[in-house]
């Protein structure tokens, strides 16, 4: 019995709880918003939470609608307007091209020969402030050019591209999805950043190698005038001619990199400073600034006015109000899936389970993992997948004592499962590239998530043995 209520009730109300998201998210029009909140009170009134605010004899607020509003604000107070900042900073990116910078300054990089690593690496790169969706769309062209100047298979870079791209938009801040579960299980943001770039290289890899062995022998066909960059859209082959134009009207390579590298840099500096305990002076300063939402507040600020420079006043004011629209969306699913975890936290629920799985011997980090893969293969988006994956295991790890840093970890590795039909990235990449056939959508990219995913949950485990 924790605050009056059995555990064994609300964990059964929290099953039946998933159950019905699940229900929602598959079969009515519900959207994921919502669905979080009426899956937050309908497990906390089966549970038997009570339905209005009571206050406990140490002095607490306890009750369904508290658990709500304090874990919705907690977690938006920490998180929202740093999404607000990056989604902004990701529609200048686009409307700019300086992504298209990016993959030109990796191509001339790698190298010829090196198309695929060159690709990925600039979705690996892009995807970080760029919508992984828009990102693969803008950059397709490029791939096309190359498999029709380098007679490589399409389908091989293009999928290298898309790989990159997934990759980092479900590991890296300030991509919004890794912002949100970091957010809930209130980690240091630059500790995180290093440690998701490093376990993001090997999946982005392995990707690399089954698109150049696999892939490019079994779909050798390049470029031609009937593949598709969008649906419902044609888009003639392009000569090299024209792509060196396209690169004259581009932003410079300083412009491109900077507003992105200065953030990362920045919160860096402030993670290691903070361990050292280097606050006075100079470093009190860089910690400052350091900070995530001052940090990605410069990156946005550089944008502004190094990118925009190239584009009118009202042009850079609209692109940023589109981004501020998509971010009021993530911010409430990111919301709810905080509001979902306080609720679990406050009934005790989270350490009835983190007691029942240490009974159990099962590992700990295998729950947030389960939770987000589970998620991701039923409704498809990665973003609510691991916030809610994040909001019903933060509160367990945190009872277990678990590093919530490894949490973040699992729920964003999760998130990458086998995307299909019901992912609307499958469906960019697959038709971007004009592939018809739904055997080979599924070989060419359900499976190359799938690697992603597979490589993530090694580097899992392998890190739970050390933290």
């Amino acid at each position: 019995m924790v605050n009056g209520l059995c555990g064994q009730s609300m964990l059964l109300a929290l099953l039946l709880g998933i159950a019905l998201l699940i229900l929602m998210l598959l079969k009515t029009k519900i959207h994921a918003f919502p669905a979080l909140m009426i899956t937050t009170v309908f497990v906390g009134a089966v549970g038997g939470m009570p339905l209005t605010n009571i206050t406990l004899e140490n002095g607490k607020t306890f009750g369904i609608i508290n658990s709500i509003t304090t874990g919705f604000g907690g977690t938006l107070g920490s998180i929202g307007i740093i999404i607000g900042l990056g989604v902004m900073m990701s529609r200048i990116f686009e409307a700019t091209g300086a992504a298209k910078r990016m993959a030109y300054t990796f191509l001339k990089l790698f190298g010829k020969g090196r198309e695929e690593e060159a690709l990925a690496f600039t979705g690996f790169l892009v995807s970080i402030p760029i919508f992984c969706d828009s990102g693969f769309v803008i950059l397709a062209p490029i791939a096309k050019a190359l498999s029709k100047a380098t007679k490589k298979s399409l389908i091989a870079l293009g999928t290298a591209l898309a790989a990159g791209l997934v990759i980092t938009h479900s590991l890296v801040p300030p991509t919004p999805g890794p912002l949100g579960v970091c957010g809930i299980f209130g980690v240091d943001m630059g500790a995180y950043i290093l440690i998701a770039i490093l376990l993001a290289l090997p999946m982005a890899v392995a990707c690399i190698f089954y698109s150049r062995v696999f892939l490019a022998k079994k779909f050798p066909r390049q470029t031609n005038e009937k593949d598709e960059v969008t649906e419902g859209m044609h888009q003639e082959p392009r000569s090299a001619n024209t792509f060196d134009m396209d690169k004259e009207k581009l932003p410079n390579t300083f412009e491109s990199f900077g507003p992105l590298v200065l953030p990362i840099i920045l919160i860096l500096i402030n993670t290691v400073a903070s361990a050292l305990n280097l606050k006075t002076g100079v470093m009190g300063v860089l910690i400052f600034l350091g900070q995530p939402i001052i940090a990605i507040g410069l990156g946005l600020l550089l944008a502004i006015f190094s990118l925009g420079r190239h584009l009118d006043r009202n042009t850079v004011m609209m692109e940023m109000e589109k981004g501020m629209a998509s971010a009021g969306i993530i911010m409430l699913v990111t919301g709810g899936g905080g509001a979902l975890g306080q609720l679990i936290k406050d009934s005790g629920l989270g350490t009835y389970m983190a007691q029942g799985l240490a009974s159990a011997s099962i590992p700990i980090i295998v729950l947030p993992l389960l939770i987000a893969t589970t998620m991701r293969f039923i409704q498809g988006s990665g973003t609510v997948a691991m916030t809610t994956a994040a909001g019903i295991s933060a509160p367990i790890l945190a009872a277990a004592g678990a590093n919530p840093l490894l949490g973040v970890i699992a729920c964003c590795v999760g998130s990458l499962f086998f995307g299909y039909f019901n992912d609307s990235f499958f469906w960019v990449v697959n038709r971007t590239l004009g592939v018809r056939e739904a055997k080979d959508q599924l070989m060419i990219w359900s499976v190359t998530s799938t690697i992603a995913w597979a490589v993530g949950v090694v580097e899992v485990f392998v890190l739970s043995i050390f933290m």
